[in-house]
C-alpha cells in the first residue's frame, strides 16, 4: 500500500512538515508494511518555501528586512534552479513575528515584503512567487509598494507613515520612482483566500479581528482601503476593489496587482503546479490531509480542500484529519472518504494543544484503521 501524507500547517501548533511527519507515524502504526510519503503543503502561507523545495531543487537564502513594526530581522526566501524566487509574505510581515500585545493592523506594514522582492531582483529572478498567507498587516500592500519605490502622500504632500490607518489620509500615489525591474518580472501572488479588498467579505472586516482589530478599527480600516483603491484607480489606472484575492494578506494582493502587475492565483494551485503534485498523487492507495481547523474558510482556496479534490479526481481515497471542526466543514465531504478530527475523537482541545504531534498521529492511526476495516483491507497490505 502506498500512502501520501499531505497536510498543511496546523496553525499555532504544527508546521506542515511536522504534521506530515506525525501523520506518517500514525499511518505506519496502522499499516507497518506500507510505503508512506510525507508531502508538506502550503496554500501560500507559512511553509510555502519548504513545500516547494520538497519537490524542486533550489537554495534557501536569508535577507535582512523590516518586520511588520520596522524592526530588522532575517527573512527566509528561496531561489529555485530555474531562477524562480519564492517569497513568503509571512516571513517579513507575518502575525507569527508579533507578540499578542503588538498586534495592530492600523500600524503594521508590508515594507519587508517589498525588500524581499528587491532581493529577488538582485538575483536576476524574473519569475517571483509571493505567498500571501499568515500576514499581520492591513495596509493594502502600500508598504511593499513603498519599498519598491512608490510614494504615498497626504494633501500637504507629506509621505504617509506605515500602516493601514494612514491610508485614510491618502491624497496621491506617485509611481514615477518604481523600480524599473518590476516591468521585466512575472509576479504570481499565491493567495490562500479569494476575498475582495473591501466590504463585508473584504480584508478588514473578515480578517482584521484576527490581527488585533476591534469592530470599530476594522470598519475604519475598511474605509481606508476603499479610499486607497479609489486613488489607485484614479492615479495609476488600476482597479483592485472587487478583484478576487485582492483582499488576501490585508490587501497585499491588491498592492501586488497595482505595483507589480501580479497575477493573483489560488495558493494551492500555484504550489501544486510547482510541486507537480498531481503526478505524485496518481496511483496512491490513500491520501491523508488536514489542517488546524476545518471550516468554511477551508473553501476559500485552502490546501486541504484543494488536495482532497485533486485526489478524488485521481481516484485516490482521502482521509481528512483536522485539529477541529468549525461551521461549514461539510464542504469537504464530497471529496473525502472519512473525516476524523483530533478534538472530540481522540483528544480534548487541551490535550491537542499540549501534545499536537502525538495526538495527530493517534487520530491518523485511528482513521486509517477504521477506513481499512470498512474496506476489508488487511494491515499487512
Amino acid at each position: 500500500m502506498r500512502i501520501i501524507a499531505a497536510p498543511q500547517e496546523y496553525k499555532g501548533t504544527l508546521t506542515a512538515r511536522e504534521a506530515a511527519e506525525a501523520m506518517t507515524e500514525g499511518a505506519r502504526r496502522a499499516v507497518p508494511e506500507a510505503t508512506i510519503e510525507p508531502v508538506p503543503l502550503s496554500d501560500g502561507g507559512p511553509g510555502l518555501v519548504e513545500a516547494i523545495l520538497s519537490s524542486a531543487s533550489g537554495r534557501v537564502m536569508l535577507t535582512p528586512v523590516a518586520d511588520p513594526l520596522e524592526r530588522i530581522i532575517e527573512a527566509r526566501r528561496a531561489v529555485l534552479e530555474d531562477g524562480t524566487a519564492v517569497i513568503e509574505s509571512a516571513a517579513a510581515a507575518g502575525l507569527i513575528l508579533l507578540g499578542d500585545d503588538e498586534r495592530d493592523p492600523r500600524a503594521t506594514s508590508t515594507y519587508g515584503v517589498g525588500q524581499l522582492m528587491l532581493a529577488a531582483f538582485e538575483e536576476r529572478c524574473e519569475h517571483i512567487i509571493v505567498g500571501l498567507g499568515g500576514s499581520s498587516t492591513n495596509d493594502g500592500g502600500a508598504g511593499m509598494g513603498a519599498a519598491l519605490g512608490a510614494r504615498f502622500v497626504d494633501a500637504s504632500g507629506e509621505a504617509l507613515p506605515p500602516g493601514g490607518a494612514a491610508l485614510a489620509r491618502l491624497d496621491h500615489v506617485d509611481i514615477s520612482g518604481l523600480d524599473p525591474r518590476i516591468a521585466e518580472a512575472r509576479v504570481v501572488a499565491a493567495a490562500d483566500v479569494t476575498n475582495p479588498l473591501c466590504g463585508p467579505e473584504g480584508a478588514s472586516l473578515v480578517y482584521g479581528p484576527q490581527k488585533g482589530a476591534s469592530p470599530e478599527v476594522a470598519a475604519e480600516l475598511d474605509a481606508a482601503l476603499r479610499r486607497y483603491a479609489d486613488i489607485l484607480e484614479r492615479d495609476i489606472g488600476v482597479s483592485v476593489l472587487a478583484t478576487p484575492g485582492a483582499g488576501a494578506a490585508g490587501g497585499l494582493g491588491a498592492g501586488l496587482i497595482a505595483f507589480a502587475h501580479a497575477e493573483v492565483r489560488p495558493g494551492f494551485e500555484v504550489v501544486a503546479g510547482a510541486m507537480r503534485l498531481r503526478e505524485r498523487i496518481a496511483g496512491a492507495d490513500l491520501l491523508l490531509t488536514g489542517e488546524g481547523r476545518l471550516d468554511r474558510q477551508s473553501g476559500y482556496g485552502k490546501a486541504t480542500l484543494g488536495i482532497a479534490r485533486m485526489a478524488a479526481e485521481c481516484g485516490v481515497p482521502v482521509l481528512v484529519v483536522p485539529g477541529a471542526l468549525g461551521p461549514g466543514w461539510e464542504a469537504i465531504l464530497p471529496y473525502a472518504d472519512g473525516v476524523e478530527p483530533i478534538v472530540g475523537s481522540t483528544a480534548t482541545e487541551k490535550e491537542a494543544v499540549a501534545r499536537p504531534a502525538a495526538m495527530l498521529a493517534l487520530a491518523v492511526e485511528r482513521a486509517v484503521r477504521g477506513w481499512m476495516s470498512a474496506k476489508g483491507i488487511s494491515d499487512e497490505s
